[in-house]
């Protein structure tokens, strides 16, 4: 029970803390937090909770607000500024895996505390670094395309939630179908675990891209005076 009221507490601020660099920072702000989001999304990624008596790991809340930012940019921005914040995610996450990688092989100080924490983190195996990357490269693509798509039939300014929660709950499936078949894939899983985490994962990322739309319709109201 505690953790349902910790977790709505947790999306409340996580999306507000989204709204913020938006308002303080602009575009740039944005660009900031996918940089941001796409790092902590894949740390938080490691721990597992357990709510409704289900078994989850964190990092969704911050991956789905990258949804919400890149639609944010195609909305205000642009197909194009949507589609560079993107591959500014991607080559983060890639440097990240990159640099922490390296960093484990240098040979820790007797009485080193840090090694082992850090390896539980990042010393993750080599499927779940392809999982993520392959992931988060083709459902941010296919979100930015899909956003464009729905909105030539849906255009109005009303609608944006429509594109928005059409857009992010196909992608969402398509990168945990991603990740799962990767990370997950059988024989590691059951048939019957592996669906077990599809299917749970993605309910979890369905709700809070519903939950993180009206976040959206706030931020899309913001003006700025040098983006007149």
């Amino acid at each position: 029970m505690f953790n349902l009221g910790w977790g709505i507490f947790y999306v409340v601020v996580n999306f507000s803390l989204f709204l913020l660099c938006y308002r303080l920072f602009g575009k740039k702000g944005l660009y900031a937090w996918i940089g941001v989001a796409t790092v902590i999304a894949n740390i938080q990624v490691t721990k597992t909770i357990d709510m409704f008596g289900i078994v989850m790991t964190l990092g969704n809340t911050m991956y789905i607000s990258l949804y919400m930012t890149s639609d944010l940019l195609n909305e205000k921005y642009g197909h194009g500024e949507a589609r560079k914040a993107v591959w500014f995610g991607f080559f983060t996450l890639l440097m990240t895996t990159v640099i922490m990688q390296m960093a484990l092989i240098f040979t820790p100080q007797e009485g080193d505390f840090a090694q082992a924490p850090l390896e539980a983190i990042f010393g993750l195996m080599p499927r779940l670094a392809l999982g993520s990357l392959t992931a988060y490269f083709v459902s941010q693509f296919l979100d930015v395309r899909l956003y464009s798509w729905i909105r030539k039939f849906y255009p109005k300014p009303e609608q944006f939630w429509i594109r928005n929660n059409g857009s992010a709950m196909i992608s969402s499936f398509v990168d945990t179908l991603i990740f799962c078949s990767i990370a997950f894939s059988i024989p590691k899983y059951s048939w019957e675990v592996w669906l077990e985490i599809l299917f749970t994962t993605y309910i979890i990322k369905f709700v809070l891209i519903a939950a993180g739309t009206p976040f959206l319709y706030i931020a899309r109201s913001f003006k700025f005076k040098d983006e007149d």
